[in-house]
Formats: C-alpha cells, structure tokens, sequence
C-alpha cells in the first residue's frame, strides 16, 4: 500500500518546509520535492496537499476513557475514535475507573481492548489500592503488566508521608508519578472557582490556594526523594510561580495546561451551564493569563485536554453535576485559534508541545517526519474556521466548553501505520493491527 501526499507543508522539531511525502507499507519511504512515484494499486492514495500542514502525530497523555466501568460515558474505542479525529495518536488514560486500574489484569484488559484502534493507548495504574489513598499498589507488578505512569488522578493522595514514600518507590522502578493537586479540605464541596461570579451564583467555590498547596507540597516531596514528577492540569498563577522556581532550582518537575485554561475564566459560568464545570475549575483573568505565559515561557511543559466524558443527564444540573470536559477534538484547533493565529508561538512550538515533548516526559520514543519512520502524522487546515458542534463529536459525550466558539484550523487526515484512520469528518474503519 502507498500513500503519496504532494506539495504539503511538513513541521516537526528541525523541519519546516515544502515537500512531497511518500509512504510505503507502513513507513515513510521518501521526503523530498517533485516525487513521481506510481500510485496506482487497489488501496493506493494520492492527497493533494497544498492547502495541509503534515505533522507528528500528536500525544494527550490526560484523557479519561471511562473503560472499565463507565462505558455509558465512553469506551476505550470511542474514545480512541475521539483522538483520531483531534489529531492525536498516542493518548496516556488516566486510573480512575471503575474498578480503578490497580491491578495487571485490569491493566492487559485496557491493553488488549485498544488493538487495532490506531491509537497508541498508554494505561495508567493507581498509586494506591482502589484510589483510596491507604496503602501503595505494586508498582513493579503494574510496570510489568504495561502502566505507563502512576497517578490517583480525580483526587489527590492525601497523606503526605505515603505520597513521599510513593515518589520513592516509583523513581526505584523508572516510573513517572503524576499529581492531582488538590486539597480536599480547602476544596470542601465547591463546585467552581471561588471569586466574585461564584458568589454572585451564590455556590460554593473551590479557592485556588488548593491547587497551589499542593502543587508545592508535590515539589517537596519528590525534591527530597531526588524524584520526578508531573503536576497534572494547572490551572492558577501560584501554581505557575512555584512550578517555575522548582525548574530554576534544578527540581524535577514538569507539568501540563489544557486550552481551557489559556483561554475561558469563570465569566463564562454566568450562563449557569455544567458543560462549563471542570477540575481544575475556569479560573480569574490573572490566572489565565499566567498560564498563557507559561506556555509560551516554556515552564508549562505540555498542552492536553483532561477529556473527562459525561452523559447529558448527568450534566444537565449546574450544581449537582460532575466535573470534566470532552477536549480531544478541540484541542489543536485551540491551541492554534489561541496561539498560534495570535503570532505568539510557531507551529513548531505547537508540535513540541502537543506530540514531542508529552512523549519525552514519559520515556516513550517521538513520532517524526523523516524517511524510514512510521507513518504516524496528521494533516491539518491550519487555516480552515470551524464551529464547534456538539452534536458531530465522535466520543459518546459532548460535554465541551469549546461549544459554539469558532476555532481555526481542522484536522483532516490522521495516518497510523501507514493508513488514514480519520478523513475529515468522517471516521474511516477501525483496521485491525498486522
């Protein structure tokens, strides 16, 4: 089977030109200008890419698939199927499950399920048993089994010794701990950020010194175990304050941001509508704007989504409903509308930090565009608007925030292994793994 993209746009870390792409049985045989290659077998496909931009595939390594337990919200296929058409074609999905990823058998199940999807699916296993914050999984029975990372992520380990003795453990085992900073106490039922829009819904906000807290706590404990860790989904300026003396200071720390939170604040919480409720909560313009600096900083390591699917049902309360978003379809065309249109980051910044640098931060090897690779690249209208339509999603939920808003630039091939798995908007068949 051959692929032959002509006259495309291809980005990567030290490549940004104009050029023609072929590739052959799963790999990319040639790059270069004017190729004249006969592609004229059964599954055989010339792409005119004139108007496309080629790059790596991209890697979200926070998403919730909800597989096992809460397939009513999302499966691990539909989920995939999500990634797919947002561009992304290595995803890290997060323990909190039900039952919770605490175990290999859970963890192979997670593995064997997402074959064939065209989606490298990386699981994470819990740091301690059933998510309950007493006592340490095994880890070196889950990195055996295929856990990528370890995290409780949906709340925080509480006891700080046992976070301190899981940071150990894990950098025994060459494992990456990821955190949900929260603390439960000062969180206490809130609902959204705690400021002026919350008071005036009169509900109960979540103050953003929770986040902070532990974020520093975080940072403590592994600088004094000499481990790593990541700080998942920040969200408030003193969280990007100490994350950037921790850096300074030679920590090591990396973190992550999604758009929301670079781009939305509470102010959009007024309407009263749940798809605008998240975990870490929208925050103040100050916040927002520290994030974006961040980001273009470089102390935010990575841009991913939380995709954390709900039902309508169960979004249709403003105060009784639960936390998360759907994002893994927005999120590259946000990042562009927000950064990369605004002049403020090069599209090779957008590939660095949306598919090379999350696969460094968990040891997995990047995805290129050069010739003997596998063929693992997206090819984008970086210039096409788009409004986001809830109803055309390809996860089973549409809880998105992004609903409404005119973003620019769209996806419109994703290539794994040498086939196309996502044209435009429609989902080409799952093929089964060679």
């Amino acid at each position: 089977m051959k692929l032959l993209i002509r006259n495309v746009h291809a980005v990567d870390r030290d490549l940004d030109e104009t050029t023609d792409i072929l590739i052959v049985d799963g790999r990319i045989a040639r790059m270069a200008p004017g190729i004249n290659e006969p592609c004229d077998g059964i599954e055989d496909r010339v792409i005119d890419g004139r108007d496309l931009t080629a790059m790596p595939g991209l890697f979200d390594m926070h998403v919730h698939f909800r597989d096992p337990g809460q397939t009513y919200k999302e499966d691990i296929l539909t989920g995939c199927r999500a990634a797919l058409a947002g561009g992304v074609t290595g995803v890290l999905t997060m323990p909190n499950t039900k039952p919770p990823v605490d175990s290999p058998e859970i963890l192979k199940y997670i593995r064997k399920k997402a074959k064939g999807s065209g989606v490298a699916v990386y699981p994470v296993a819990c740091i301690t048993q059933g998510m309950e914050g007493g006592e340490l999984t095994d880890f070196a029975a889950l990195k055996k089994a295929g856990a990528a990372a370890l995290s409780d992520d949906g709340r925080p380990v509480k006891n700080a010794e046992l976070m301190r003795q899981a940071l150990a453990a894990a950098k025994e085992q060459g494992m990456l701990v990821a955190s949900h900073c929260e603390d439960l106490d000062i969180i206490d039922g809130g609902i959204m950020h705690r400021g002026s829009v919350s008071e005036e819904l009169g509900v109960k906000g979540m103050d953003r010194s929770s986040e902070d807290y532990i974020t520093a706590r975080e940072i403590i404990l592994a600088s004094s175990v000499g481990a790593r860790v990541h700080i998942c989904h920040v969200s408030t300026k003193g969280s990007v304050d100490i994350i950037r003396e921790a850096k300074r200071l030679g920590v090591q720390v990396t973190c992550e941001t999604a758009p929301h939170y670079f781009m939305l604040t509470h102010e959009k919480l007024r309407s009263r509508d749940a798809n605008d409720r998240m975990n870490p909560p929208l925050r103040e313009e100050s916040d927002r704007a520290a994030i974006e600096a961040a980001v273009l900083d470089g102390t935010i390591d990575c841009i991913v989504t939380d995709h954390a699917p709900h039902s309508p049902e169960e979004k249709s309360n403003f105060e009784l409903a639960p936390n998360g978003i759907v994002g893994l379809e927005t999120s590259l065309a946000a990042a562009l509308t927000a950064l990369y249109h605004t002049g403020k980051v090069s599209l090779q910044q957008i590939v660095e930090l949306m598919s090379i640098r999350p696969r460094e931060i968990l040891g997995i090897k990047p995805e290129t565009l050069q010739e003997g690779a596998d063929a693992n690249f997206i090819l984008v209208n970086t210039k096409q608007k788009w409004t986001v339509d809830p109803t055309k999603l390809h996860s089973k939920s549409s809880n998105t925030a992004f609903r409404g808003m005119e973003l620019t630039g769209k996806v419109k091939f994703t290539v794994t292994g040498g086939k196309i798995r996502f044209e435009d908007d429609a989902l080409i068949q799952m093929l089964p793994e060679i």
